[in-house]
């Protein structure tokens, strides 16, 4: 099955699901944008549940629906998401994500001009638990962690002065690769924090 689109209605909320594959042991769906991944203390509808209330009346299954989650995308992201259906599926596809086997690609637009058109951004980062915001700090700083991407510049727009961007992540820090663009004042277009 591909590129379908249901109706999924939980609570109050109704959400269009776009499938853009699914077997007996993935599913691949769109994230639209300011959807969470998973639950949050916002208590908001999450993809998570969504995907999970689909199983549960496409295939009628009663109680609690078995969905691994195998990867995750920033509330303001929006882009693919791979589920695994069982528990088998989950433990290789969290294996291949460990082993960059299972590669995530980003497209951004950002601020601003890039001086190259390709690079490597290696930083520090540190999050700050009771804000949930992460900064570059130095290296050797208590609890920062090392965070790698890789950029291309595929568009840049003199007039808007902004420039579309490919990134190749090589960690997945929390906020990598906002914190890493704007601390070069390259923030992502439109973003709020």
């Amino acid at each position: 099955m591909e590129n379908q689109i249901y109706l999924i209605k939980i609570g109050n909320d109704e959400i269009n699901l776009k499938i853009l594959y699914e077997d007996n042991h993935i599913i691949v769906v769109e994230k639209p944008v300011n959807i969470p991944s998973q639950g949050d203390k916002t208590g908001d509808i999450d993809m998570l549940a969504i995907v999970k209330q689909y199983i549960k009346e496409k295939y009628n299954k009663p109680g609690n629906v078995y969905l691994g989650l195998v990867h995750r995308l920033d509330r303001p992201v929006g882009g693919v998401m791979v589920f695994a259906k069982t528990s088998k599926a989950a433990a290789r596809l969290s294996e291949q994500v460990r082993e960059k086997v299972f590669k995530k690609n980003y497209l951004v637009i950002v601020n601003g001009k890039f001086e190259k058109n390709k690079g490597t951004l290696q930083d520090y980062l540190l999050k700050n638990e009771k804000t949930n915001m992460s900064k570059v700090v130095k290296e050797g700083t208590k609890n920062s962690k090392y965070a790698e991407l890789d950029y291309e510049v595929l568009k840049y727009d003199k007039e808007l002065n902004l420039s579309v961007l490919k990134i190749d992540l090589h960690t997945g820090r929390h906020h990598q690769i906002r914190v890493q663009l704007s601390s070069r004042q390259h923030s992502i277009y439109g973003d709020q924090k």
